[in-house]
């Protein structure tokens, strides 16, 4: 929670803007303080924008977002600094931007994160001993490179003096959380009808759709089926004991599977199983075989065959970075095309899992 304010006096937000933020999450932050001025009739809040350089903050969107000054140059102490960043933070490295961070932390400045704004705060050293969370398609190279914190996959959360979410929507959840426990129920309520946001979720709302909607399946013995393989990734189950589980016989489960999704159960299951290993590969410094391991495969070779088949390119082309928005754009043209061919198989690749990063 937020310290209260002395004297009434507007609290000031500073948002720092890291290379390839989130803008949806900024906008996100931001509104929902304008609209709480507007509707209270009087400034509550204000906001300062911060780049590292001073230079414009650049979005994954590839819009830019002038700022109002460079990081320690403003001379307003803020009273709160969220972090904004996005795509390819992994990549990210700063020691002036971490040891600003740990000074604001030392003045007893809450922070926060949007988005991947948690990576950026656990890597210098800010969120040990709190709860915190981070963008899905981020968890499982969060919680690799960090294993002792306490994640959650929830929408948001507020842990005393740190707030992070996980991005997009999610941060006008946030926000009009942290309006709530400010200024009221009263208060918030009118800023989320403001922001035409009638359904306001709970911090511990679930981040992604549920199965039926992912999947767009309703057969409830193929979805049981479908969240045991999420949940044994690394340690992959075989299909008899998943169709035990679920209380159907093998033929019976590929039946299902054939024909709701068009595809047989072991090949979703491999075929989740080698999203997962994109996304390591992707957000960690994990070799090409801890990630192999990591994902239920026994050998670095076997992997690297499956890998090529279904994406189309060696494991280790995740890890290059598109130079320029058209090439980062081509790449993910080619990542849809083979997401609808036929695998090495001859079935057709599932319309879901985890689509290709898009936020």
């Amino acid at each position: 929670m937020l310290k209260p304010q002395r004297n009434d006096a507007p609290r000031l937000f500073h948002f720092l803007l890291l290379p390839g933020f989130s803008m949806l999450a900024f906008t996100s932050s931001v509104e929902p303080l304008r609209a709480a001025n507007r509707r209270a009739e009087k400034t509550l809040y204000t906001w300062e924008i911060v780049t590292e350089d001073g230079g414009p903050g650049v979005a994954s969107n590839g819009i830019h977002v002038l700022p109002d000054g460079r990081l320690g140059a403003l001379p307003h102490r803020p009273d709160a600094v969220a972090v904004c960043s996005g795509l390819g933070i992994e990549s990210f490295r700063s020691p002036n931007v971490d040891a600003w961070l740990r000074k604001t932390a030392r003045q007893g400045i809450p922070l926060g994160g949007l988005c991947t704004g948690a990576l950026v705060l656990a890597r210098a050293g800010l969120l040990d001993g709190y709860r915190c969370t981070i963008h899905w398609e981020n968890m499982e190279g969060f919680a690799e490179e960090f294993p002792d914190l306490d994640i959650t996959a929830t929408l948001f959360e507020i842990d005393r003096d740190r707030f992070t979410c996980a991005g997009g929507a999610a941060a006008l959840d946030m926000m009009i959380a942290l309006i709530r426990q400010e200024h009221g129920e009263d208060l918030a309520l009118q800023v989320a009808e403001a922001m035409i946001h009638t359904g306001v979720r709970r911090p511990d709302d679930p981040q992604r759709l549920a199965l039926r909607e992912r999947t767009g399946v309703s057969d409830p013995k193929v979805l049981a089926a479908i969240a045991r393989m999420e949940g044994h990734l690394e340690t992959p189950l075989p299909v008899e004991d998943l169709a035990r589980t679920v209380g159907v016989s093998e033929r019976q489960l590929e039946r299902l599977f054939r024909k709701h999704l068009s595809i047989s159960p072991s090949r979703y299951y491999l075929n989740l199983r080698l999203w997962r290993s994109r996304a390591l590969l992707a957000q960690t410094s994990m070799t090409v075989l801890q990630v192999a391991v990591a994902s239920g495969f026994t050998s670095a070779s076997h992997f690297a065959k499956c890998y090529r088949a279904y994406f189309g390119h060696a494991p280790k082309r995740a890890r290059e970075k598109p130079g320029t928005p058209e090439e980062a754009a081509d790449t993910l043209a080619q990542d849809l095309m083979v997401l609808g061919s036929l695998d090495p198989d001859g079935e057709t690749a599932p319309t879901e899992p985890p689509s290709p990063p898009a936020r």
